[in-house]
């Protein structure tokens, strides 16, 4: 047969061109991209259900071969030898928020079943909550979770939604094997009342917001970060700066910037077992010129790349 170029506008569009694994029953993998094209959680403009497709178009540019590549920054290769499939999507059920979530829920505990790292494309935020939920009946405890946000989303309920993209981050703090939780990008109106905060705090987040973030730099944030077993990671792209990102819900000026993103998720990787993170809110319809899905693709390759080559690191 002959050897084929494979461009990225070529063939079907997979995470970064990795191979499709549509039975998870049979999952042999180090990572499990799925995506949960769910937003019927917004509040105002909605859009994310295309995340999870905006995402891995643009991802193709990073295809061309494997995800393993070099980055002359660090001088090291990233992901070599590390097996990603993608899993394609999980359901969804137009008009019945509750099985969304309870589908979201059940594909993550069979990834977790096998093995694999998920990596949930999104998706508006309430996705984390039925994903944090499967880590739970799974068995996986002790965990800190670290959000990269805009806002707090720490509301407890607003007309008797309780599971919204509001309120994510309270539903988390609820659960018995979460143990810790920081909150880092956290600005601007919209991002929770006093009360809220205050309920945060005493339940022990901590908050860091963009200002802080630069004053006393990534290493002193990292430190900062409550110590657990184990971290989950939950990416809002509006946490970024929407000169960055602007293909979001609810863009906030000043975000912050690619560097201290990724070197914040490097620091993660740093402190222990990540297992598992996801890209929320990307919304492609704001952003025709798909520099929101480009980014949010690199990051999520940057953030495996660190990952793997700490488990590398510690391996005997």
């Amino acid at each position: 047969m002959t050897e084929r170029l494979d461009l990225p506008f070529t063939g079907i569009a997979t995470f970064a061109k990795v191979p499709y694994q549509a039975d998870v029953e049979t999952l042999e993998a180090d990572v499990a991209i799925i995506g949960a094209p769910y937003d019927l959680g917004t509040q105002v403009r909605s859009g994310a259900r295309f995340g999870p497709r905006g995402i891995r178009n643009a991802s193709t540019i990073y295809g061309m071969r494997t995800p393993r590549y070099y980055d002359a920054e660090f001088d090291e290769i990233y992901l070599d030898g590390v097996r990603i499939v993608d899993c394609g999507d999980v359901d969804m059920v137009h008009g019945d928020p509750r099985r969304c979530l309870d589908n979201i829920e059940v594909a993550i505990g069979a990834l977790l079943a096998r093995g694999a790292l998920p990596v949930t494309l999104g998706g508006d935020h309430s996705v984390p909550i039925p994903i944090l939920r499967a880590y739970g009946t799974a068995g996986v405890d002790d965990i800190c979770v670290v959000q990269i946000d805009a806002h707090l989303d720490f509301v407890d309920e607003r007309m008797g939604v309780r599971e919204g993209h509001g309120n994510v981050m309270r539903r988390i703090a609820e659960m018995d094997h979460v143990t810790g939780i920081a909150q880092i990008g956290i600005r601007g109106p919209g991002s929770s009342d006093p009360s809220d905060f205050d309920d945060a705090r005493r339940l022990g987040s901590v908050i860091i917001g963009p200002r802080r973030f630069r004053e006393i730099g990534v290493a002193a944030v990292v430190e900062q970060i409550p110590r657990a077993t184990r971290y989950y990671v939950t990416i809002d792209c509006d946490g970024f700066d929407p000169a960055l990102m602007p293909g979001n819900g609810s863009p906030s000026p000043g975000g912050l910037t690619y560097h201290e993103g990724v070197d914040l998720l490097r620091g993660i990787a740093g402190l222990g077992e990540v297992v598992g993170f996801d890209f929320v809110e990307v919304a492609p319809v704001y952003d025709p010129t798909e520099i929101t899905q480009q980014t949010a693709a690199r990051i999520v390759l940057d953030f495996l790349g660190a990952i793997f080559k700490e488990r590398e690191r510690r391996a005997p």
